[in-house]
């Protein structure tokens, strides 16, 4: 609404309205919301935050190679594009044991249907 009572109309794009619908409904149910750029670095503990891991864990992780990093000094710095593809693929891991340990579960009859 504008300082003197009239109302602006704005077009976004269709990409951009379902996200803000999706923020507002992240926040509605008590979320928090953090918009991150995809090329962001972050430190080892922004990425155990992201993880829900410890920082030392995701030294580990950068360590074994596991999660690649560089180097701003003596402090590492890892993208937050790294992070999530690496939070993807462990999700889809404990899925995959997951549906391993539910058709174990099946076949054994334990009460699971």
């Amino acid at each position: 609404m504008e300082e003197d009572g009239s109302e602006q109309t704005v077009e976004i794009p269709a990409t951009a309205f379902h996200l803000l619908v999706d923020i507002l409904s992240q926040m509605a149910q008590g979320n928090a919301v953090t918009l991150i750029p995809i090329h962001a670095e972050l430190t080892t503990q922004e990425a155990a935050k992201i993880l829900n891991v410890s920082r030392p864990f995701v030294v580990k992780l950068i360590e074994s190679g596991e999660l690649p990093c560089r180097r701003v000094g003596r402090h590492r710095r890892v993208y937050f594009k790294d992070v999530m593809k690496y939070k993807q693929q462990i999700d889809s891991q404990r899925m995959q044991v997951l549906d391993e340990l539910v058709a174990q579960a099946q076949e054994l009859n334990m009460g699971y249907e």
